[in-house]
């Protein structure tokens, strides 16, 4: 039987655990932060003691399967997981923070059935994995960096292969070209994607396409 403690005691546990990953969502600036990884956990606590607690009502009028309601968590989260992904060009973003969310809503699921230890070794692991293997994956493998630039430039062939000379001594590939008119319709506003083997040196790339000739602006458009 679920006691008011019970209740209250994994509620709180789910609230901490849960916290402990989504603080680290959160300090790396995600949108799926802090608030919300406690908040779908809590939530997915919640529903398996109401899943455990129906099943204790109706034990002996009909058969309940106490993890029945409880399937509809993973089955919901999917929604909420895509929420987080944001697809941009050739890159795609939130894969991990959906990932993180889906786990949570396992943690809260195992509190409220009273698998303590097996949530609490998860969230270590689910803080190992987020925390010391993105260093890792910095560090070891290589990973390609997709940005836009956004470059307002005066027409011309030249210009094209000046800007595309820049890039070449950057060792960086375009993956998407667009061309608009300016605002003041006298220059072209070239947007390109581009492929980077890293992302330190951003703005001295900047600084090499604003000193090319008939180069107006330029600056990296927000994924």
């Amino acid at each position: 039987m679920v006691t008011e403690w019970t209740l209250v005691s994994r509620l709180i546990l789910a609230a901490i655990l849960s916290g402990a990953i989504g603080f680290e969502r959160e300090f790396h600036g995600r949108a799926a932060g802090f608030r919300t990884h406690i908040l779908l956990c809590v939530g997915s606590t919640l529903i398996m003691l109401t899943s455990m607690h129906m099943f204790d009502l109706y034990i002996d009028r009909s058969a309940i399967d106490p993890g029945r309601i409880a399937a509809g968590v993973i089955t919901g989260i999917g929604f909420l997981g895509a929420g987080t992904i944001i697809h941009s060009r050739a890159s795609i973003r939130g894969l991990t923070t959906a990932a993180s969310l889906w786990v949570v809503a396992g943690i809260g699921l195992a509190v409220g059935s009273g698998l303590f230890f097996g949530s609490i070794v998860t969230t270590i692991l689910t803080i190992m994995t987020l925390m010391l293997f993105s260093r890792f994956e910095h560090m070891m493998i290589r990973k390609d960096w997709y940005r836009t630039i956004a470059i307002e430039t005066k027409e011309g062939i030249d210009q094209l292969k000046s800007i595309r000379a820049v890039l070449n001594e950057w060792h960086v590939e375009i993956t998407d070209f667009e061309v608009d008119r300016s605002r003041d319709s006298v220059n072209m506003l070239l947007r390109l994607g581009l492929k980077m083997h890293s992302h330190r040196h951003g703005n001295e790339l900047i600084e090499d396409i604003g000193r090319l000739s008939g180069v107006t602006n330029v600056k990296w458009e927000m994924n």
